[in-house]
């Protein structure tokens, strides 16, 4: 990879996985935050934030239909249109969000009265997740900025609306978690509170910046046309079932966990969000990956294409094996930090480990599956990330789990290994042909 092609990976994805990793920073504020609170709040919080994301995954799978097809108008070097498909990702978030939060607000004591055992654990999940869904709206539309912004290289330009909210999302938890400067205590539901309300602060900031920065190219212009509005769903509907089944399982993973013990649940829930530090920035290059893609499809060069996945996928590995090695050395250290009960690090620890060990797998898999995804590969995609997490993962987690009595590290382990069988197919897919040719 010559350096110019490593410059212009650095340029696009530096500021996207910025943000993802500010981002997960502030999730691991907040998780240090509820930690304070003791096991059930932090079971409670993580348990919930999974269900949040299956509530919201439908509509943040409309940034990937979004994305794909602003890359390739910049690549046709449309720019009179390139803005017309964020037009149609933020109608369908308001259309779309608004009654499906308003029927999961009423859905949510049955729903966590299915998904908990523990009585204290569904006492506070119930508020924080009924909280976290007035931002379903917010998240499905700043998630349809985001993929306008990558796809005409200007993800910098978020970056800054993403520092401004996780500041806004950590003295506002603070001051509601634990009740500072005259503001009532309210535990894990001020925590929903802060980070719904820094959610619309980065909406707010989004729409500024389309203003400034997207007029030109027909943002809030008028209504995109029906065939605009459809290509957004052929290309969104399969990720979005994806991610929808994708959010499904962690949250049935997490079920899992809890049914196992409630220290499980509480490693568990610092576990992912150690291991989003990793993930997350791997998922910045891969959203990078769709934009060159998308743009060399354009300029009808598929060539070069596969090219930019391979060159995308060697700096991911070696950015994620640099950052999987604190997870093999300190464990305990990094669990410390979240956890205070030396029984509940211990069940964390080598699930750390593996995380460390395996994480350049898992994050290469995605690079990849984010490449397809901007050649407007969604279905294949779609079918392999369902198919081997619910068909092969989740039953064997269960049995493993709950019913032969295994602990954490035996279904984190499981985990990993579905994880690299998934990476492997999508490199097999990606060494093929079928996304070549398909129309965006």
């Amino acid at each position: 990879m010559d350096k110019s092609r490593l410059r212009t990976i650095s340029s696009l994805a530096l500021p996207i996985m910025g943000g993802m990793v500010s981002q997960n920073v502030m999730n691991l504020v907040d998780t240090g935050m509820v930690g304070q609170l003791g096991e059930e709040s932090l079971a409670a919080v993580g348990l919930a934030s999974f269900l949040t994301f299956l509530s919201q995954a439908f509509l943040i799978g409309l940034a990937t239909g979004v994305q794909a097809m602003v890359a390739r108008r910049y690549g046709e070097g449309n720019q009179a249109e390139m803005a017309l498909p964020l037009n149609g990702g933020l109608l369908f978030a308001v259309v779309l969000g608004v009654p499906l939060a308003a029927v999961l607000y009423l859905l949510a004591p049955a729903m966590l009265d299915v998904l908990v055992s523990e009585p204290e654990v569904q006492r506070i999940a119930i508020p924080y997740y009924q909280t976290r869904l007035f931002a379903v709206v917010a998240v499905a539309c700043n998630f349809s900025f985001r993929g306008y912004w990558n796809g005409v290289n200007l993800s910098k330009l978020y970056l800054r609306t993403l520092v401004v909210m996780h500041v806004v999302n950590a003295v506002a938890n603070y001051v509601l978690i634990f009740g500072k400067f005259g503001a009532p205590a309210l535990g894990a539901t001020g925590a929903a509170m802060g980070t719904a309300l820094s959610t619309y602060v980065g909406t707010a900031m989004y729409v500024v910046l389309a203003l400034q920065h997207a007029r030109h190219a027909g943002f809030l212009q008028g209504l995109p046309s029906t065939e605009t509005l459809k290509t957004i769903l052929r290309l969104s509907t399969p990720t979005g079932i994806q991610q929808t089944f994708f959010a499904g399982g962690l949250t049935c993973f997490m079920v899992i966990v809890e049914k196992v013990g409630t220290s499980e649940a509480a490693a568990a829930n610092v576990l992912v969000n150690i291991m989003l530090v990793g993930l997350l920035p791997g998922l910045g290059l891969g959203l990078a990956a769709t934009s060159l893609v998308g743009q060399a499809l354009g300029r009808h060069d598929p060539a070069d294409a596969r090219q930019w996945g391979f060159d995308v996928l060697k700096v991911g590995v070696a950015i994620l094996v640099a950052i999987g090695l604190p997870m093999v050395l300190v464990p305990d250290l990094l669990l410390s930090v979240f956890i205070t009960e030396p029984q509940t690090i211990a069940v964390g620890r080598w699930p750390l480990v593996i995380t460390g060990a395996a994480l350049w797998i898992d994050v290469g898999g995605m690079i990849l599956m984010n490449a397809l995804l901007g050649a407007g590969d969604t279905k294949r995609v779609a079918g392999i990330s369902i198919g081997l997490q619910w068909l092969l993962f989740l039953p064997l987690a269960y049995l493993i789990g709950p019913v032969w009595g295994g602990g954490l590290l035996a279904i984190w382990g499981l985990q990993y290994a579905y994880r690299a069988l998934q990476s492997v197919v999508f490199w097999w897919m990606w060494k093929g042909q079928g996304w070549e040719h398909i129309r965006v």
